[in-house]
């Protein structure tokens, strides 16, 4: 069942990170008339229209691996204590640590993304969703690495 549940939160991983970098690319990044390139369409998304998906997203995967977390705590942690890897030890202090700040920035995120998109709040758009998708990629990076160091077993 773990292995299930983790191949869920991976895949709900991956779509957050699409989402938020789609988001993050077409805030810092917006598309120029007339251009069509691929870079050209990828900046040209309806940033937006990411705001709901990206909630969602963040709050599902969280949940999912508050769910798988106490399976890691017994069978993985202390198998990477044991081989002495403190660095991947700390690198997933760091990113629950920063999944629990990602979770109490999402109502400003929220907030910001709000229709009709206040303009003076633009600069605040780009930072919040930089922050928010800086910790995806954190996220996403160091569970794919100590996945690959050390997986759940079934």
């Amino acid at each position: 069942m773990i292995i299930a549940l983790l191949i869920i939160h991976g895949l709900l991983a991956v779509a957050l990170l699409g989402a938020i970098t789609h988001q993050a690319i077409g805030v810092w990044l917006p598309a120029r008339p007339g251009a069509q390139s691929f870079i050209a369409r990828l900046r040209s998304v309806s940033t937006p229209s990411y705001v709901t998906a990206v909630i969602v997203l963040f709050v599902a995967t969280a949940l999912l691996g508050g769910i798988i977390y106490p399976s890691y705590r017994l069978n993985v942690r202390i198998v990477l204590e044991q081989m002495e890897l403190h660095k991947a030890n700390g690198s997933f202090e760091l990113k629950e640590h920063l999944v629990a700040v990602g979770m109490g920035m999402l109502p400003v995120y929220w907030h910001l993304w709000r229709q009709p998109l206040a303009e003076q709040l633009t600069a605040s758009r780009k930072i919040v969703t930089t922050i928010l998708a800086f910790i995806v990629w954190w996220g996403f990076l160091v569970g794919h690495i100590l996945n690959n160091i050390r997986g759940f077993e079934v």
